[in-house]
Parts: C-alpha cells; sequence; structure tokens
C-alpha cells in the first residue's frame, strides 16, 4: 500500500491524487468565516495584549516560540478543552483514503475524546515562514482534514487553519471540495476576526458533537 506523510503533502499532489477541487465559493467556509460571536470587554483587553507581543517579535519568533506565545493563548482564551473533545497536538494521525495511508502528526487537532482524540473535526498546521523548506503549510492541513473527513464517514465538514507568522487562513473540506480563505492578519484589527472565527468554530462543534451535524 502506498504510504504518504503529511508533509510531502501539497495542494497539487492532493488535487491529483484525490480529485480534489478548489471551490472558492464553498458556502460551509463563508458560512463559518462570516457568522457571529460576541467578544467580551475581557476578551478585548486580552487579544490587544497579545496583539502588543506579535507586533514586536512575530518576525523573529521561531515556530514554536510562535505557538507557545501567541497561537496557544488564543486557542486557550476560546478554551476548547473539555471531556466531551479537546485540543490535542503532535498526535499520531493516520487513516486509509482512496487505497493511500495518509499519516502525521498535525500541529494541532480538535476531537471528541477526553485524555485521547477519537472523531476529529477540526486540523491545525503552524509554519514561521511563507516558503517553508519541509514543505507546503496548506497541502499538509488538508491532507490530516481528508483523514479526519475519512473517520467521519463522509458524515460533515471538516474544518481546518493554518498559520504562517502572523497570518491566518482558514480552510474547509466538503466533500471532493474544499477552500481557502484570504489571510486574516493578526497584527491587524484581523485578531478581533480570527478569535470570533474560532469562538465560532466552538459552536461548531459543540453542535457536531451532540450529533447535530451540518450537512454538505
Amino acid at each position: 500500500m502506498e504510504k504518504l506523510k503529511f508533509s510531502e503533502c501539497t495542494l497539487v499532489l492532493l488535487d491529483e491524487l484525490f480529485i480534489l477541487y478548489e471551490d472558492k465559493s464553498l458556502e460551509i467556509l463563508k458560512t463559518w468565516l462570516h457568522a457571529k460571536a460576541e467578544i467580551d470587554t475581557v476578551e478585548n483587553q486580552v487579544l490587544k495584549r497579545y496583539q502588543r507581543s506579535i507586533n514586536i517579535y512575530w518576525h523573529d519568533w521561531n515556530e514554536f516560540e510562535l505557538i507557545q506565545h501567541f497561537i496557544g493563548p488564543m486557542f486557550a482564551l476560546v478554551d476548547f478543552s473539555n471531556r466531551a473533545f479537546g485540543l490535542f497536538a503532535q498526535r499520531n494521525f493516520a487513516t486509509v483514503v482512496n487505497g493511500i495511508e495518509l499519516h502525521g502528526k498535525p500541529d494541532g487537532i480538535i476531537a471528541s475524546g477526553y485524555r485521547s482524540p477519537k472523531q476529529p473535526y477540526f486540523c491545525f498546521q503552524e509554519y514561521k515562514r511563507e516558503q517553508d523548506p519541509e514543505g507546503d503549510p496548506a497541502g499538509q492541513c488538508l491532507a490530516a482534514m481528508l483523514v479526519a473527513q475519512e473517520m467521519n464517514e463522509h458524515k460533515h465538514p471538516i474544518y481546518g487553519c493554518y498559520v504562517v507568522g502572523a497570518n491566518w487562513y482558514f480552510m474547509a473540506l466538503c466533500g471532493k471540495k474544499y477552500a481557502i480563505s484570504p489571510a486574516y492578519v493578526a497584527t491587524r484589527e484581523h485578531i478581533f476576526d480570527i478569535f470570533r472565527i474560532l469562538k465560532v468554530l466552538k459552536e461548531i462543534i459543540i453542535n457536531l458533537v451532540g450529533i447535530r451535524a451540518v450537512q454538505c
């Protein structure tokens, strides 16, 4: 059986292997990006504090520093972890998709489960530079999303995100179609959109765990 690491995946390769199509008007992504979520006063103040740090350091932080000082705190502020689902990092993640074993360790997944991930709903990948010698962050994220889709038996859309420096790109996969958002830049007012989108994601996952799935 052919095996393919996430680190080897690019959008071009995945499009060809799995007959995928990038649909720039994919409704499921537009709905996610434009949904409303309230940001309270405390959250607003914390986000401004995070933004002061990233404005100073984002160009110099390496991958681990970016995760520790900014990305991790953003996810922690949304508070994804509970006994029903949680945010897991660097877990082995693999399954067979169309006869090809896709495998790797995503920087993060949000999945059902308490001590270990079960059903994945969201995949995350982080990169320091726009052109990274280790590969294509969008392709790696999409590969993990394909694994999640297969593990969920194609019952609902899969969501994703990859971060390059201060730029956040959100993704959705539904059937053979996927879409990638324009960059949301954390050094600008987009930081509030990024946080809102993550809060909406939490509500989407609550609904999915509650078996109120969005139909493709």
